[in-house]
């Protein structure tokens, strides 16, 4: 199949076009199915995630706090434990060995002043990291840095129009193969998950934007490296397998999709590196493996 042409770009972003595709899938999770034709315009699309050094310009310009450094209301979450309502954030801890698959608390933790300055907890800062995608940011902390920036964040079709690059059908974003010739093309987990990181691809956490072949349409990261919000409000096609990708509970009426795997994907696990690939997660929530890009769209 020929690669799709680029018809222009400006500084940052890609123009994708318009078009009809198959999105989801009927070969993975249940979640993806069924596979069904669907139309979007066309629209530009950030080249690569937002980064912490784009980041820190927003917050810089407006002195914008993000829901993970914000004072939590003991209202607005009865029953939890008082430990966890202090500003916090969900960070990945590495099993020493193998473990049950069915508890993600056994990877899973609220860490407290764990932020986008603090990805990894209190203990982090953004030293070395200013090229990598900014994580720890709600829903509302994407939408506001795309304000800002006079742009929008993509609906899920539109990210997936997008990631699949113009190959119909393909698993991933650059094909049908995961390591065509040996050689890795995203940022995902090799080995077992959640105690053994092979780091065949060389990276154990987020990578720097960039750092993997882009796919037809010149876009980064498209999949691997950190998940990614869309504007669309999660409903479920079918019963929703648990992944390694979510700490929270069950499907709830304030979940957004998001798309496109991460670091922590592995194959034993959660093989979710894939544009079909969609998890709901809770909009008042952040990770250390969820960050963002923007779209602006096209006049009709």
């Amino acid at each position: 199949m020929a690669k799709p042409q680029v018809l222009e770009s400006r500084e940052h972003m890609v123009r994708i076009p318009g078009g009809t595709f198959l999105m989801g899938s009927d070969a993975h999770y249940a979640e993806e199915a069924p596979t069904r034709m669907m139309t979007v315009g066309a629209f530009w699309m950030d080249r690569q995630t937002v980064t912490n050094r784009e980041f820190r310009k927003f917050v810089d310009a407006t002195g914008y706090v993000t829901l993970p450094e914000r004072p939590v209301d003991p209202a607005l979450f009865p029953g939890a434990k008082p430990e966890l309502l202090v500003p916090s954030s969900v960070v990945f801890r590495k099993a020493t060995g193998p473990v049950s698959l069915r508890d993600h608390f056994n990877w899973w933790a609220y860490v407290a002043g764990a932020d986008w300055k603090h990805p990894r907890g209190p203990g982090s800062s953004l030293q070395g990291l200013w090229d990598h995608p900014v994580v720890q940011v709600s829903f509302e902390d994407a939408a506001a840095y795309a304000k800002w920036a006079n742009k929008e964040l993509p609906t899920e079709a539109e990210w997936e129009f997008a990631a699949r690059g113009g190959l119909e059908g393909a698993v991933f974003s650059w094909g049908d193969e995961y390591m065509p010739a040996g050689k890795p093309m995203a940022n995902t987990w090799q080995g077992e998950f959640p105690w053994q990181n092979l780091v065949e691809d060389g990276f154990e956490w987020t990578a720097p934007v960039g750092s993997f072949p882009p796919n037809g349409y010149g876009l980064y990261d498209m999949t691997g490296n950190v998940w990614e919000w869309t504007v669309d409000w999660y409903s479920r096609h079918a019963p929703v397998a648990k992944s390694c990708c979510t700490a929270g509970g069950e499907q709830s009426a304030k979940q957004k999709v998001m798309k496109g795997g991460s670091y922590l994907c592995s194959p034993n696990y959660c093989l979710r590196y894939r544009p079909a690939a969609r998890m709901a997660q809770d909009v008042d929530s952040a990770t250390c493996h969820l960050g963002f890009r923007c779209v602006v769209r096209m006049p009709p």
